[in-house]
């Protein structure tokens, strides 16, 4: 029965979604004035059905309904219940199932803050988004379906995948899915202003928190997945450059390039053309790695899809998307006439060319993932492209595009003076010069781009606390006035400042862990030892015990530093009787100077278990330059909503003042 109304929920959310995109198309075309109350309330209701869908689904799962195909494919009785509600999005119906709840509540969260002013606008918004939600729900309906029955019911389920028993399954898919799917919104913001003809400066101020909101949890998500592959997979490593990585890293690109152009737009009514396209090449890029995770076409641990239905749907949806959008835009797009002007030296050049190096890395990105699979498509010939391509052709362009952030966000809109700001610059220079030949000299002189990370970072550290220091006038002025002007900084003006220092933090970070790791390995029986620079580890003893639904072997070891000791560490191999598959827990002591990471395999007859050690400089500031980046966004967003809530304040006084004249 549960199954049964969630099936009804999902059905009627579709109608709902198909119905209201044509009413309020036609009632638009008509000029209906009670339109802009049927969309809103059309939103609303969608999100509620396909959360109730949603919540249907979660309580198959709980209880275990195997007569629920999704849930007998996908669970198991013995697995813990976090797992059991946590894999209701660990396979492809339920996933998608969540994207199309998290696309509803976008809409909701929509009618909920659009003001009255804004209702044409917003009306051909929610119709737009509504024809994305019922593609979605069609999707789910016809070929995706997670309330499919299984009949006799299985006594048992064959469990899910043990890769995706983990905490990580809970928090990484909905943080990264509400960074793809708030992307939709701005694609349909977009859309709608194309159809509207009209996009000026107040349409970027109304779009810009949305795409902040996106972007800041797409690196979320991007942070926990990178955290969770660290972690869990056991190979030491954070990004591999996998196909799937790179789906959820070429939105981001575009997303930061789109957030940085529409405030060009909205400050110097400029860029409208490039920003249009921006809003629908980020959410068409969304839809490229739905294609990837959903289509079959690649074999990854973050992939569920092998049906070649569920991978045509997809492409016809992204073709409708990517291919209408585009005519739309290429129709318009002579109409999207720029107001500001600006000289070549200005911030808004500077982020032009920003955007235009963010762009150039995001083909690259888009090159590398999707060229091997054309060449797989059209021949018998099978080829990878991995971290040397990038490493040749990504990280130069994105050293030229560090170089360029502190430069930009200290020069003045429309005509600034660049001898000024590189004078300015000059002890951030030096620092980034002196920290780039001690890095050289003391950690590995073979190693040059371990330099050339470190003084970048430290080029866009030193240079954004400058600007900080310009806009507060530290040392012009008494520090108690120095610091009143700070706290009267717009949030907007810290969550830049904060993000791009989380971006400093981030590339030391990247740097310390790619350049300077080292790595050991040996067969090591209880009461050996192995040595890896300064660190020694022995295996003190093995262990095996039962789990709740797996069989584990755990490594007891002893590390020490030198002569001075670290503690105990446990590293795991666990094994899943029912999936019939090992999984690797790896034990990390981490410390901000760097992680000791230890893993120990399955073990060989006269040699002992298989130990792999590895030391990561400074893996530890990976995770909190992430969450620096995001708090810079979460500023950004607060900035915007601290306005909105101080117009409505002022209008509602000028109204009361009008009251009492």
């Amino acid at each position: 029965m549960i199954a049964e109304l969630g099936q009804f929920a999902l059905i009627l959310a579709f109608v709902v979604a198909l119905a209201q995109s044509v009413l309020t198309l036609v009632g638009l075309k008509l000029r209906d004035p009670v339109i802009h109350a049927y969309a809103r309330a059309g939103a609303l209701t969608q999100f509620v059905l396909l959360a109730a869908a949603f919540a249907c689904l979660t309580l198959l799962f709980a209880v275990s309904d195997f007569s629920a195909l999704v849930v007998a494919e996908n669970s198991h009785t013995d697995k813990p219940l976090i797992y059991k509600l946590t894999g209701v999005w660990g396979n492809h119906e339920g996933s998608m199932l969540l994207w199309s709840v998290i696309l509803t509540a976008y809409t909701a969260a929509l009618a909920l803050a659009a003001k009255p002013v804004e209702a044409r606008l917003v009306s051909l918004t929610f119709a737009v988004q509504s024809l994305v939600t019922s593609a979605f729900t069609a999707f789910l309906i016809f070929t995706s379906n997670p309330f499919a029955r299984l009949w006799p019911a299985p006594e048992n389920g064959q469990d899910l995948n043990p890769l995706l028993q983990d905490p990580g399954l809970a928090s990484h898919p909905p943080m990264l899915y509400a960074g793809y799917v708030g992307f939709s919104i701005t694609f349909a913001f977009a859309v709608a202003a194309l159809i509207e003809g009209r996009v000026d400066a107040r349409w970027a101020r109304i779009v810009r928190p949305w795409a902040l909101t996106a972007w800041t949890f797409l690196t979320i998500g991007i942070a926990l997945g990178a955290s969770w592959a660290y972690y869990e997979l056991g190979w030491g490593g954070w990004w591999a450059w996998d196909p799937v990585e790179n789906a959820s890293l070429m939105p981001w690109l575009a997303g930061t390039a789109f957030i940085h152009s529409l405030r060009v737009m909205e400050k110097r009514d400029t860029l409208k053309a490039w920003t249009i396209l921006l809003a629908l090449l980020t959410f068409s890029l969304s839809l490229a790695g739905a294609f990837l995770v959903r289509s079959g076409v690649i074999t990854s641990v973050h992939a569920f899809a092998v049906d070649p239905a569920r991978g045509v749907f997809i492409l016809a949806i992204l073709i409708v998307v990517i291919g209408g959008s585009l005519a739309l835009f290429a129709l318009r797009a002579g109409h999207l006439r720029p107001t500001g002007v600006f000289s070549i030296v200005s911030r808004e050049s500077t982020l032009l060319v920003n955007n235009l190096f963010i762009g150039a890395a995001c083909f690259l990105v888009f090159f590398g993932t999707f060229y091997p699979l054309f060449v797989t498509t059209v021949s018998d010939e099978t080829i990878t492209v991995g971290a040397p391509f990038y490493n040749a052709t990504f990280n130069p362009l994105m050293g030229v595009l560090i170089l360029l952030v502190p430069i930009s966000g200290m020069l003045a809109w429309k005509r600034g003076k660049l001898k000024r700001i590189l004078r300015l610059l000059t002890p951030a220079a030096m620092a980034a010069l002196a920290a780039a030949v001690l890095a050289f000299w003391i950690a590995d002189r073979v190693r040059i781009a371990g330099a050339l990370g470190t003084g970048l970072a430290v080029w866009v550290g030193i240079g954004v606390l400058i600007d900080l220091a310009q806009r507060i006038k530290l040392f012009d002025l008494p520090l108690g006035a120095s610091l009143t002007r700070a706290r009267n900084l717009p949030l907007g003006i810290w969550g830049m400042i904060v993000a791009h220092l989380g971006l400093a933090v981030t590339i030391f970070a990247i740097t310390g862990v790619s350049a300077w790791k080292q790595e050991a390995s040996a067969f090591l029986m209880p009461g050996q030892s192995m040595r890896m620079g300064a660190y020694t580890l022995t295996l003190d003893d093995v262990q095996r015990q039962d789990g709740a639904n797996y069989i584990t072997e755990m490594g007891q070891f002893s590390a020490a530093r030198g002569q001075r000791p670290m503690g105990e560490m446990v590293a795991e191999r666990r094994y899943y009787p029912v999936r019939q598959m090992s999984t690797t827990e790896s034990a990390i002591r981490t410390r901000l100077t760097g992680d000791l990471y230890v893993t120990i395999g399955e073990p060989v007859q006269d040699r002992g278990w298989p130990v792999h050690a590895y030391v990561y400089p400074f893996a530890v500031w990976l995770w909190i330059g992430s969450a620096i980046l995001a708090l810079g966004g979460f500023l950004s967003i607060a900035d915007r909503g601290r306005r909105a809530l101080i117009a409505r304040k002022d209008k509602a006084a000028a109204g009361s003042d009008e009251v009492q004249a």
